[in-house]
């Protein structure tokens, strides 16, 4: 017997549990789930997140700017469990209304700003401590235009390709060929780009680089959904040497320790409030 083709009602309601790894903590609505004050520690820079794509961005950042001596950037970051829900704490919920990690608190002015969106606390950091962005127009507006590719693009890869590919409950062909086609159209856009030089931005690393690497290097590297095989990743070669080259940056390096709680027990830092923790 054929499966019956399902046929969209006229108005949709959250009725079923639709499977996956993320089913129990999705719901059609925001806003908090329950009351929880988030900790604080003694640093001026407060981080809530988790070593994921988006959430190594922001640790990466911030020990690059570490690395350039700018001790004003030292840093609390505090583990957010997305899949026990802690995301819609109230507390959270205050940073981020949109309830994604990560998000920060800057307690270093009066009152306090809150960051969240990971592009958005990337330019943040970099005009706030002068590093990591050029200033020049042209540099600063070719940085930001792949800043912003970023952030448009990658909820294809993530939400689209990664869904369908590791975590939907079952495989539909139609949607991972779907979003198998634009993941390959995307590495294919960056190996051009990098074809022509040997940052995103231009001559220099930059929040640009620290953006896409978190997503494209770690997928071409293997590190991200294991789909290095499945994608033909070899066949982006500049791409390949990009990743490789931020890989090794010992910012990088230490950035995704940061709110880690899987792989090497030695490769993980669930909370970060010292230098000292990363020895």
């Amino acid at each position: 017997m054929t499966k019956a083709a399902y046929v969209p009602p006229k108005v949709w309601k959250n009725e079923a549990d639709s499977g996956g790894q993320f089913s129990k903590i999705n719901r059609p609505v925001a806003g908090p789930t329950h009351e929880k004050t988030l900790p604080v520690g003694k640093h001026p820079l407060q981080l809530y997140s988790l070593a994921t794509p988006n959430g190594v961005k922001v640790t990466i950042m911030l020990e690059e700017l570490l690395a350039l001596g700018k001790t004003e950037a030292e840093y609390d970051a505090w583990l957010i469990r997305i899949g026990e829900g802690e995301q819609f704490s109230s507390g959270f919920v205050e940073i981020n209304p949109n309830s994604k990690i990560p998000a920060l608190l800057d307690r270093s002015v009066e009152p306090p700003v809150r960051v969240f969106e990971s592009g958005s606390i990337l330019l943040y950091l970099a005009e706030k401590f002068g590093a990591l962005l050029p200033t020049d127009p042209a540099g600063r507006t070719e940085t930001l235009n792949w800043l912003f590719w970023q952030m448009g693009a990658a909820p294809y890869l993530g939400g689209g390709f990664g869904h369908f590919y590791v975590y939907a409950p079952e495989k539909i062909e139609y949607a991972i060929n779907r979003f198998t086609m634009e993941a390959k159209r995307q590495l294919d856009v960056l190996d051009r780009r990098l074809a022509e030089s040997p940052y995103l931005g231009g001559e220099a690393y930059s929040i640009a680089d620290i953006a896409v690497w978190s997503w494209y290097g770690q997928l071409v590297r293997g590190t991200v959904y294991s789909a290095a095989e499945f994608l033909a990743a070899q066949e982006y070669t500049h791409v390949q040497r990009w990743a490789e080259t931020i890989a090794n940056r010992p910012a990088v390096v230490r950035g995704l320790r940061v709110n880690r709680t899987w792989g090497e027990e030695s490769e993980q830092v669930p909370e970060r409030h010292s230098a000292a923790d990363l020895d």
